[in-house]
């Protein structure tokens, strides 16, 4: 599988005017490609082809005055520009006839100088290069220091510089993971019967270190919420009140938008790290995670929403389901219909929905006293196939994907599948 490095960089301030260039160029490839694609939409003509767009675009355009200052930075960067209109207008066509997957896209927008991110990429036949000191050696940009974090395992098959709003510059590595040695990674293997599962939530009550849990699992520990956004609106709302009282398109007004883009920074790497640390431990430690497939999307409408992006569901969720497949474990997402907070783990008795303030409850069937997160995490392991009894045997039904084909398949409650 493919995975990203990223590492910070810190050009100087020649390197840094010369990827500003680099910037801009690209960034006018790609409005011009989609100028011309729109126009030829609105004339009904084909769209022109991306050799077509080359030679027009790159090529003719170096020779005239108004482009020739294209000619200043790589053409392997403005040929990938081209690539990423492609890309764009595949990604748009196949989401509206519904072959891809995930959130509908719109169609490609113009980009800006004023957009938070900006980004270039170098591939194999640019010529870029990690020389014998450690620095990046990138064409027409210079050699640039790399603060290493870690060693990368293989020769990665192409780098992305990116400048993000907070005015960091990070190299994005792309690498090609080896089974094998991702396998062999960890000597210490868990048990194979090792499995848990996980009930994401956040009207949890106190745990007894007085935080508020962020997720429960079936062996009932409690994962504690740092809550980093929470902690930060402090300092958050003392620097956004700054800005906004800053003349617009003063140098102070830019210096404050920094300051507020590094302190939501903060918070977003603090917050990936936790995630990160988290989601290592739990593929460690277990053959097979269960998860319960949360409507983030509709719960970041609700009064909730501050607290369900700060919790990061979904990128804790896809943490786990990337490391469960490079590392060969076993990774379950249950249909979000499964109704885990109704039904008894015990006996299996459906008791009905409950109002969130119901923290516990006493099964009428079995009279077995449930903490509701417990519980519903218990549910979550046994609805994807991952509990066993004393005897050996699982507990709860298979592994069932879900027909999607169906109508009314709303109806069936699992939708899980292995990763």
């Amino acid at each position: 599988m493919q995975l990203r490095y990223a590492f910070r960089l810190y050009p100087e301030p020649g390197q840094r005017a010369a990827l500003a260039r680099a910037f801009g160029c690209a960034r006018v490839v790609f409005n011009d490609a989609v100028r011309a694609r729109e126009d030829a939409r609105a004339a009904r003509q084909p769209y022109p082809k991306a050799a077509v767009l080359s030679q027009q675009l790159i090529t003719r355009a170096k020779n005239t005055p108004e482009r020739s200052w294209l000619a200043e930075v790589s053409s392997v960067v403005l040929q990938q520009a081209l690539r990423d209109v492609e890309a764009a207008y595949r990604n748009f066509f196949a989401s509206l006839k519904g072959e891809r997957k995930g959130k509908r896209v719109g169609a490609p927008r113009f980009r800006s100088r004023k957009d938070a991110r900006q980004a270039i990429r170098f591939t194999a036949n640019a010529r870029w290069k990690i020389t014998s000191s450690g620095r990046l050696s990138l064409p027409k940009i210079g050699d640039v220091k790399v603060k290493w974090s870690r060693v990368l395992p293989v020769t990665p098959s192409s780098v992305t510089v990116i400048l993000d709003a907070a005015g960091r510059y990070f190299a994005s590595f792309v690498i090609d993971t080896d089974e094998e040695t991702d396998l062999a990674r960890w000597d210490d293997d868990p048990d194979p019967e090792a499995a848990i599962g996980l009930d994401l939530g956040l009207t949890l009550p106190q745990t007894p270190s007085g935080g508020t849990p962020i997720a429960v699992l079936s062996d009932g520990t409690r994962i504690d919420s740092p809550r980093f956004l929470r902690r930060a609106e402090k300092k958050l709302k003392r620097a956004q009140r700054e800005l906004s009282r800053k003349r617009k398109g003063s140098k102070n007004r830019e210096k404050a938008r920094r300051k507020v883009a590094r302190a939501h920074a903060g918070v977003a790497d603090a917050r990936k790290e936790f995630h990160h640390q988290l989601s290592t431990k739990l593929i460690r430690e277990n053959q097979a995670v269960a998860v319960e497939d949360l409507a983030v999307c509709g719960l970041a409408r609700t009064r909730l929403a501050k607290s369900v992006h700060d919790a990061g569901w979904a990128q804790f969720v896809g943490m786990l389901e990337y490391k469960a497949q490079r590392y060969g474990r076993t990774f379950v997402r249950i249909g979000r219909f499964e109704p885990t907070s109704q039904m008894c783990s015990a006996c299996g008795h459906r008791d009905g929905p409950k109002p969130l303030h119901v923290r516990q409850w006493t099964c009428p069937a079995c009279n077995t006293l449930h903490d509701r997160d417990h519980n519903a995490a218990l549910n979550v392991k046994q609805a994807a196939g991952l509990a066993v009894s004393a005897c050996g045997a699982p507990v709860g039904p298979g592994l069932v994907p879900a027909q999607r084909e169906e109508t009314g398949s709303h109806g069936i409650p699992l939708q899980a599948r292995a990763a």
